[in-house]
């Protein structure tokens, strides 16, 4: 199966609403439902019905907004939350059931036997009922694999949509999630759904892993929020397809709208956008070393995966500092009009490497330096910058 054929499953309004920051109301979640729709993202993901009556209320409201995207809900392996799931207006209900000996010990206390008969009796209902019916293995990395494999395979058999990998702790390796989704894929014809958490840092290599060996939906949310550390950020997951295939794997979604997704989300949950945010964050397009500018200043490739103009961005040459080179000099003397040969230039650029070993430089130090530089080049025996200096 080709990696183009991808599906994303947002789910910042089911597993981001587990952040520890996260008490959506039901108008922010249409906030978010609609602008995550605007995105282009296939599918939206919304906390279980039986979670709280407020929860429910909100399933039949987003449900009910004629949006672009499906809409989802996730519930346990149980008929009563099926019932109540049916009745809301949700486009699909995915199931899930913990399935490593963990979970089967110290949460629900079911066999596989117990799981593979009451997930037929749920799958059964919702497809009865018309609705996409998805089964998903909790802490799949963690489970006995032939276990897992004998739920996927009897779920396969009732014509499923969708069976689900979660990687719920954040314990896989991109080459285990590989290995788990290549053999899973020769033995059964569903769609494959991968779910992954980041308390290792590999949930968006273990998402685009998962694509790589047959999966076809990602579960995202916005900024990564979830349980803990969460689940692969809507944006670095964007950033990794773009910077495979930007032409083929994601120019059905809305780039530019990604950084209005990301403030409208950070806000609700009160956090800032981080720094080394993927492709929002303040410094993801800013270079600084000599090296790095006068080769940006040519060639923006030279440095660049991503092209901040796609997503509506634009990229910052950092020059108020020690490691400046003159090129990046230039570049900002042109910006304010100002005319410096390239002799100028290069004492200029010495002369703000000398004052930043001594103290920190502003963006209005340099400008007012280079402006304050110009009679040099008029023939004075010193330039106004070095006196100021001085």
């Amino acid at each position: 199966m080709s990696i183009e054929q991808f599906n994303i499953i947002e789910s910042t309004l089911r597993e981001g609403e587990q952040f520890v920051g996260a008490n959506f109301t039901t108008e922010q979640k249409v906030q978010i439902a609609q602008a995550l729709d605007k995105f282009g993202v296939e599918y939206l993901e919304l906390t279980s019905p039986v979670a709280s009556p407020q929860s429910y209320t909100d399933c039949m409201t987003i449900a009910g907004l004629g949006l672009q995207a499906r809409i989802l809900t996730h519930i346990r392996c149980n008929l009563e939350d099926a019932k109540a799931a049916a009745t809301t207006g949700v486009d699909g209900i995915d199931v899930v059931v913990g399935t490593s000996s963990l979970l089967r010990t110290f949460s629900h206390g079911k066999d596989i036997p117990w799981i593979i008969e009451t997930g037929r009796e749920v799958i059964r209902f919702i497809q009865d009922k018309g609705l996409e019916a998805r089964f998903s293995t909790e802490d799949s990395f963690r489970s006995e694999r032939e276990d897992i494999f004998r739920i996927y395979e009897a779920m396969d058999g009732l014509g499923i949509d969708r069976v689900g990998i979660a990687d719920t702790v954040g314990v896989a390796t991109p080459l285990d999630v590989y290995r788990l989704i290549k053999e899973l894929r020769g033995r059964i014809a569903a769609d494959i759904e991968f779910h992954g958490h980041n308390d290792s840092g590999c949930a968006i290599a273990n998402a685009y892993s998962a694509l790589e060996a047959g999966a076809t939906h990602v579960d995202t949310s916005v900024l990564g929020i979830g349980e803990r550390n969460g689940i692969t950020p809507l944006g670095g997951f964007i950033a990794r397809m773009y910077a495979t295939n930007r032409n083929l794997l994601v120019r059905k979604y809305d780039l530019p709208h990604l950084q209005t997704i990301d403030r409208l989300v950070a806000d609700t949950v009160g956090v800032d956008i981080p720094f080394s945010n993927y492709i929002t964050g303040i410094t993801a397009f800013t270079h600084k070393a000599g090296v790095h500018a006068k080769a940006v200043l040519n060639n923006p490739e030279t440095y660049e995966i991503l092209k901040p103009q796609d997503f509506g961005l634009t990229r910052y040459i950092s020059i108020a500092h020690r490691l400046t080179g003159w090129n990046a000099v230039a570049a900002r003397a042109e910006q304010l009009d100002l005319h410096l040969d390239n002799q100028d230039l290069k004492r200029v650029t010495a002369h703000l490497k000398a004052i930043a070993d001594h103290r920190h430089l502003t963006i209005d130090d340099v400008d007012s330096i280079l402006r304050n530089w110009i009679p040099c080049s008029e023939g004075k025996e010193e330039p106004v910058g070095e006196r100021m200096a001085s």
